[in-house]
């Protein structure tokens, strides 16, 4: 355990089994030995805010350079968020397109459970935010949480005036989850995750993040490895509910997966799934080694870098189309470029197999689950510890395979590519899986139940 020597013994959670789950009971003393009051904590929090504020505006203007909506609504990032109506809110944060996804099954059975409360659907990017509009419209309310500097979430909450708080996945936010609790609203961090590395990482602030985490009403983890490392940080409520993320249906698929079939219909599809810098180029030099009839479906993760990854496949020389204009690309393509955002599973549907970018660089991979869902096969690299138990029990089940490096995603991508038994076994495997991993959201929302709204 972190700082084990200097705080003394670390004390152990106690585990007992639960439904589909581990609750971890109380902590018998606190990492950060309980010392610093609340209100210290915050004072000290806003001290360290104060000449990072100046620098996190000029990084919305960094940011704006490729993406203009960094330059919208900057009112809610400093604190003004929409005033409260006379229903009251359930406000559930959601940072980024991952996490958002990840909230839909959640937030419908919030909305079907509390049709009286209106939902506050916050992130912290602008294609977060797109992609909570085209999942629900007008139904649930926009904006963007504001920076933690405890002077901006006290201006923000009292505004928003939320009944609860719901912070999605890997977001600690000391200031909000302090406010929270000095004004007695139920805070709950949901689909939570912790790396190791991550541990490390706050485990250097812990003296703020612990007496954040121990005033949380409750914490939903993933997994068991993850409820322990949370409590080690200094949460106490913490449930094991599973992830989220299997509960969400796969988007819509058919309309392009079929055109991009129609377009390519004798052609060996491989998908590279939200790569990251650093691997685009290694693919594309697998291509002139892999069978004549591959085509590389080559989807970046972030729209900013598409037009990047278009340099990096002309400059190869490599014939290549876009799927923002599919129907001019030409029949003999090596490369598709998924310019798009939100058709993630249009693509895996229309792939023969696929590697989970992020894998095969130190960067921890992504998620894997909506491939396994829709029967699309799967190579990950060594580094997926950002989806590690998820990722581990799709390679046991046979849904997805490891790779060493690019070298051998090459062998096994020409291995698999004659092997089409192996890979509709795959497929079934990865269906499977997915199926008996869902209820994550029921189990949520039971924990949700506990802080009794009105």
């Amino acid at each position: 355990m972190c700082d084990g020597a200097a705080q003394g013994e670390a004390v152990r959670p106690t585990l007992s089994p639960g439904d589909k789950g581990v609750r971890l009971g109380r902590m018998a003393g606190e990492h950060y030995n309980g010392r610093m009051p609340p209100s210290l904590v915050t004072l000290l929090y806003a001290l360290l805010w104060l000449p990072v504020l100046p620098l996190a505006l000029v990084y919305l203007l960094w940011r704006a350079r490729r993406q203009p909506d960094y330059l919208a609504h900057w009112g809610e990032r400093l604190g003004w968020g929409p005033v409260a109506g006379k229903r009251p809110r359930i406000l559930v944060h959601a940072v980024s397109v991952g996490e958002t996804r990840a909230a839909e099954p959640l937030l419908r059975r919030l909305m079907e459970r509390y049709p009286g409360h209106e939902i506050l659907l916050t992130h912290t990017t602008p294609t977060g935010r797109e992609t909570g509009f085209s999942l629900f419209g007008d139904r649930v309310r926009q904006a963007y949480l504001p920076y933690d500097f405890p002077p901006l979430v006290a201006l923000f909450l009292a505004r928003a005036r939320p009944a609860m708080v719901v912070v999605m996945e890997t977001e600690i936010w000391p200031g909000l989850f302090l406010a929270c609790r000095r004004r007695g609203i139920s805070a709950f961090l949901v689909n939570g995750r912790l790396s190791e590395r991550s541990l490390r990482g706050y485990g250097r602030v812990r003296a703020l993040v612990a007496p954040a985490l121990a005033g949380l009403t409750g914490v939903a983890a993933q997994t068991r490895d993850d409820a322990e490392r949370l409590a080690r940080l200094g949460a106490r409520a913490v449930h094991v509910t599973g992830n989220l993320k299997f509960d969400v249906a796969p988007g819509p698929a058919g309309e392009l997966a079929a055109r991009i079939r129609e377009r390519y219909p004798r052609r060996f599809v491989f998908l590279a799934a939200s790569t990251r810098d650093g691997e685009e180029a290694d693919l594309l030099d697998l291509l002139p080694r892999a069978p004549a009839d591959v085509l590389l479906l080559l989807v970046p993760r972030h729209p900013q870098r598409f037009a990047e990854v278009g340099r990096l496949v002309a400059q190869r020389g490599l014939d290549w189309g876009q799927r923002s204009a599919l129907d001019q690309a030409p029949a003999d393509a090596r490369v598709l470029l998924g310019d798009s955002m939100g058709e993630m599973a249009a693509y895996y549907a229309a792939a023969r197999l696929a590697y989970i970018g992020g894998s095969l660089v130190p960067l921890g991979g992504q998620n894997l689950i909506e491939a396994a869902a829709l029967g699309c096969p799967t190579l990950v690299g060594p580094h997926t510890w950002n989806f590690a138990e998820a990722t581990e029990q799709a390679v046991a089940a046979g849904a997805a395979r490891r790779v060493a490096d690019f070298a051998e995603l090459g062998e096994v991508l020409a291995r698999l590519h004659q092997a089409p038994g192996e890979l509709a076994a795959m497929a079934e495997a990865g269906r499977a899986f997915a199926e008996a991993n869902r209820g994550a959201a029921a189990r949520t929302l039971d924990l949700l139940e506990s802080a009794r709204l009105n």
